[in-house]
């Protein structure tokens, strides 16, 4: 991130902080890789809980982080920079959505959601093409997290 951009950003204010992923989005490359690898972690207290707490843990990251993206994305005066990972937060919890965690779930589900994250196809591409703001910066994402979601089960399914 240039210095301009620096400036506008502080990780000492809790909307960027969150909304660059914990500070992960700062990664200089891969950043979207590395704020779905962060939030992995928050996966683990959901291996405890009842699987409707990941449910409502996913759709309350995916309605904040309209705010959250969109808030920082205005301070940094740049739509949907690279370092802005909340999004992937969101998707990355809406991947596992009633998926029984072990090591090889959490590798399928990580790179299926990083697939339809990069190659974007459709809905997603044309959804991050013409959906503004905060929304449009999450939308791509939740709707990638859904379809990884959604491939996860089936093969879930084809493996037994």
């Amino acid at each position: 991130m240039d210095k301009q951009l620096r400036q506008r950003v502080s990780l000492k204010n809790p909307v960027h902080f969150l909304a660059l992923g914990f500070g992960s989005g700062l990664i200089p490359f891969m950043p979207g890789t590395f704020g779905s690898l962060a939030a992995l972690p928050l996966l683990i207290p959901f291996l405890y809980l009842p699987p409707i707490t990941l449910l409502i843990a996913a759709v309350l990251a995916s309605a904040i982080g309209i705010y959250l993206c969109g808030k920082t994305a205005d301070d940094m005066q740049v739509h949907d920079h690279g370092s802005i990972v909340w999004d992937e937060v969101a998707g990355i919890l809406l991947t596992f959505l009633w998926v029984p965690l072990s090591l090889w779930t959490v590798v399928a589900g990580f790179l299926l959601f990083r697939f339809f994250d990069i190659v974007k196809p459709w809905p997603i591409g044309p959804v991050d093409k013409y959906v503004s703001g905060g929304l449009g910066i999450m939308l791509d994402d939740i709707i990638a997290g859904l379809m990884a979601c959604a491939s996860l089960h089936a093969i879930m399914l084809m493996v037994g």
